[in-house]
């Protein structure tokens, strides 16, 4: 029987769901080939979905609410986990209790016997408590209004999938703008990454990818202010946007970018002791965090950590100026490439040694969808782009 590209698709959506289930299922042995093998299935089956995005140039609308409905069943099957002993979100659980404790992030040690009263069962277990906090402030605040909610990893995760639900939204918008079609949403729905890491685990990331897309979507419409807010505060939330900087140039009018100024400078108010901006452990993280990072470690040998951190950014910032140049319309793609390249040389590399093509993808949503708008415009050439004046 000769199956249609929509069979295909329904097909490998269902082994996507099958084989996600059982991971959530043994996510805490995340090393072993129970979790392993079946995360494998996926991300073959998901990288199949993407061949037939490909050689279909439009899909009916019932594959793609049954895809994002398949997504939204394996998000939740993940949500449901408790995530691991050591995960980074019992840091960020200890980082809003204390500063609605009246406490500082950047100075309070968890370690420390003083303060030791102030720990919960969550935060007991959290990784590098010998060190204070790493995150930005627009991080740090994040962490405290979600908790003022309710305090638990739990409620960290939900809003965590909040943001990914308002990253599809996002994407949906600007598919339909740039009148491509609107099945590539799948392409981001389905990175069995996004439930591992976001719905499982429960990383911050997701918060910056949001905000970076919404400002490219904001570049898009012509909302300046919005576009320059927007990247300001995903630059509070991960540092690795501002390797985006130049492409902001001339798209952004100078009283844009002193507002976003002023936002960004506001979210560290409350962190200011003295005349230092807080940091709290970041300086450590890049001198001493090192997780799969084989381009870091070999630069490292040569060259010091700090130097070689420098370097990612300087690259990134390179490749942006690049595709500033070469492209005076606004393409997703140059908001890609200019972190991928930074991730290249990052300290830390992905949570598992997958394909190297989950690289370019691991920060989320602006990675994704330039991966994805970029390969279209290679099986497509005709497709239109956005101009700085909107949708042409």
């Amino acid at each position: 029987m000769n199956l249609t590209p929509t069979h295909r698709v329904y097909g490998l959506g269902a082994i996507l769901l099958a084989s996600l289930f059982i991971c959530s299922r043994n996510f805490s042995r995340v090393g072993d080939p129970s979790f392993l093998v079946p995360l494998a299935v996926a991300s073959v089956a998901y990288l199949l979905a993407i061949r037939e995005f490909f050689f279909a140039p439009t899909f009916p609308r019932h594959v793609i609410v049954t895809g994002l409905v398949l997504a939204a069943l394996w998000h939740l099957q993940f949500l449901r986990m408790p995530p691991g002993p050591d995960d980074d979100i019992h840091r960020y659980v200890w980082d809003g209790r204390v500063q609605r404790l009246g406490y500082d992030p950047y100075v309070v040690v968890p370690s420390d016997p003083a303060f030791s009263d102030l720990h919960t069962s969550e935060t007991r277990t959290l990784n590098h408590p010998d060190l204070p906090s790493p995150y930005l402030p627009g991080a740090e605040l994040f962490f405290r209004a979600v908790t003022t909610i309710h305090e638990s990893t739990f409620a960290l995760k939900v809003a965590f999938v909040f943001c990914d639900f308002a990253i599809l939204l996002v994407l949906l918008d600007i598919l339909r703008r740039s009148r491509r079609g609107m099945h590539w949403v799948l392409a981001y729905a389905w990175h069995p990454l996004l439930a591992t890491e976001v719905a499982g685990s429960g990383h911050i990331d997701i918060v910056g990818a949001l905000l970076l897309l919404v400002s490219f979507a904001a570049l898009g419409r012509q909302w300046r202010a919005v576009a320059a807010v927007a990247f300001g505060l995903a630059v509070a939330v991960k540092l690795l946007p501002i390797v985006l900087l130049p492409l902001y140039w001339k798209r952004v009018r100078i009283r844009d970018g002193i507002l976003a100024i002023i936002v960004v400078g506001s979210l560290y108010v409350p962190f200011l002791k003295g005349e230092w901006i807080p940091i709290g452990s970041l300086g450590t993280y890049v001198q001493s965090f090192r997780f799969n990072a084989p381009v870091f470690a070999t630069l490292e040998r040569v060259a010091a950590p700090q130097f070689v951190a420098a370097l990612a950014v300087l690259v990134g910032f390179l490749i942006a100026i690049l595709m500033r140049i070469r492209s005076p319309a606004l393409s997703s793609e140059a908001f890609a490439w200019p972190m991928a390249g930074s991730l290249l040389l990052r300290a830390l590399g992905l949570p598992w040694l997958l394909p190297g093509w989950v690289t370019l993808l691991e920060y989320g949503s602006v990675a994704m969808a330039g991966a994805i708008i970029l390969l279209r415009r290679l099986a497509r050439p005709a497709v239109p782009r956005c101009s700085t004046d909107g949708v042409e």
